[in-house]
């Protein structure tokens, strides 16, 4: 009797511990591929591959010379625009007086709103293109999303950049400090599981716990067999690189 009841919970240890470890692979949790939205010739290349950088630090920046000239042509157009306006006010309020003095016609009143308003407008578009050019110096300078690790880099000084239908990627970054564990699992292992569950990995050598952050809804096929992807995240201050195996211990 002693004998059954040791053989039974040998077989039932090792199918658990069979059914709880999954093989998974490490992914990116965020991963970005940037590019300025602006063309240029690139002036300085600030960061390696492997390196660490904070939300809004400048990674790349192209030569700003023509795009400088820009912004300072745009100024003095809408300082000289300013101008024109103060003086179509000023003749407006003169022939005013004249036309209540009956001095004027009403046609001259009528052109001296017209010269005012056409003033006005002009002055709107100065604004605009004044804004314009400096979002486009502001584009020159590529900055960095969010805190991350330079995963890639394809970008060198003198390097042109063409804006086209198809973007130049010159850096490719991942969310530091945060890591996915992507296994696949049966339909009946994916039933128990509920999102932002808590979960036990190993991965190159560290143990970790996780939340659960997506369950797949479609299967893809793995050695003919259908698995629905399960992705686990966890936090990690070590270095990690995505494509490692690691090891999910589901509850």
């Amino acid at each position: 009797m002693n004998k059954w009841i040791f053989f039974c919970f040998i077989a039932f240890a090792t199918q658990a511990v069979w059914a709880a470890d999954i093989q998974a692979t490490l992914e990116w949790s965020h991963r970005v591929e940037l590019s300025t939205p602006v063309s240029g010739v690139i002036k300085s290349v600030n960061v390696e591959v492997g390196g660490k950088v904070k939300r809004g630090e400048v990674l790349l920046s192209l030569d700003t010379t023509t795009f400088r000239a820009k912004v300072a042509e745009s100024q003095s157009e809408l300082t000289r625009m300013e101008a024109e306006l103060a003086e179509a006010e000023k003749e407006l309020g003169r022939v005013k007086e004249l036309y209540e003095r009956t001095i004027v016609s009403t046609t001259d009143l009528d052109q001296a709103k017209l010269r005012l308003a056409i003033s006005q407008s002009t002055l709107s578009e100065a604004k605009a293109r004044l804004l314009q050019n400096q979002k486009i110096l502001a584009d020159a300078s590529l900055r960095a999303p969010f805190d991350a690790v330079v995963v890639l880099r394809q970008a060198e000084p003198g390097q042109s950049v063409a804006v086209g239908l198809q973007p130049q990627m010159l850096l490719t970054l991942a969310k530091s400090g945060e890591m996915i564990a992507r296994m696949h699992l049966s339909l009946s292992q994916l039933e128990k599981l509920t999102k932002g569950q808590k979960v036990a990995l190993t991965a190159a050598g560290a143990s970790y716990t996780g939340n659960i952050k997506t369950l797949g809804l479609e299967p893809i096929k793995i050695n003919d067999a259908f698995a629905y992807p399960v992705d686990v995240l966890f936090t990690s201050t070590s270095p990690l690189r995505a494509g490692v195996p690691a090891q999910v211990t589901l509850p």
